[in-house]
């Protein structure tokens, strides 16, 4: 209790750029742990949404059924709104008929490709803010000692006598600030390291299922005109209207895979 109380004494005895420096540390430090319980939990969200979309994606069942169940429930996130935009664009040149296999492919690539870019931005928002907290807060700390250091030297010309109690106060003060950018600094470093580990591994899963669903496409692709019924009308009219189509044996299609080998 008595290191905390002069720990406090400390700081309020301090001179005032000195406590400045302080206060954008704490702050700093302050925005840094809501960015890391905030990212915390949408990383999280997002790996347990990819590792269930996929046990859907590869369980065998049909990817017009799959993607209704995705329009039904008003659009997803992550891998599952990777799929929609793809699926929705292959279904929309398909029912035009006016590209050729290749154009088919390659535009559903592109809307893919463009779902993928909105959802590592989405991911990546904020850790720019980390890395400059881990990587700035000990410069700022390390300004604020050399400056209580000074201060604390500059006050010996009133002095009769230097010692080493005339100097140990504004010393300490000095020190507080490096400690303080350290306690901003090091779970900013950590937490950035961490999520931007995690957002590599979603992008290269995010890259790998892309792969892997324009296989199947293409195998469809090469199938010809005579192949279009397969594709779910209802999926075509979904494509090209807001309101998502009703499922039941009406509208029933497939584009069937099989299931993937583990």
């Amino acid at each position: 209790m008595n290191g905390h109380l002069s720990l406090i004494q400390l700081v309020v005895q301090a001179s005032v750029p000195v406590q400045i420096v302080i206060a954008l540390l704490l702050l700093s430090s302050l925005t840094s742990w809501a960015i890391i319980f905030r990212k915390r939990l949408l990383l999280g969200r997002a790996i347990r949404e990819a590792d269930q979309f996929e046990n859907n994606f590869w369980s065998g069942g049909d990817l017009s059924q799959l993607y209704r169940a995705i329009e039904s429930r008003g659009g997803a996130a992550g891998m599952a709104n990777i799929f929609e935009m793809g699926f929705r664009e292959f279904a929309r040149q398909r029912q035009s008929g006016s590209g050729s296999p290749d154009l088919m492919l390659e535009g559903a690539r592109r809307a893919m490709r463009v779902a993928q870019l909105k959802e590592i931005d989405r991911l990546e928002h904020s850790l720019a803010t980390l890395a400059t907290v881990g990587s700035v807060s000990p410069y700022v700390g390390l300004f604020g000692t050399v400056w209580g250091i000074m201060t604390a030297f500059s006050g010996l010309g009133d002095v009769r006598q230097a010692t080493l109690a005339a100097v140990a106060p504004g010393i300490s003060q000095a020190l507080v600030t490096t400690a303080v950018g350290l306690f901003a600094a090091i779970p900013a470093v950590v937490a950035y390291n961490r999520f931007a580990d995690q957002v590599g591994r979603l992008e290269v899963r995010f890259d790998a299922f892309m792969e892997e669903f324009s296989t199947i496409l293409q195998r469809h692709t090469g199938r010809g005109v005579a192949s279009a019924p397969t594709v779910s009308a209802a999926v075509g009219a979904a494509a090209t209207s807001p309101t998502p189509a009703p499922a039941g044996p009406a509208a029933a299609g497939s584009v069937p895979r099989a299931p993937r080998a583990r």
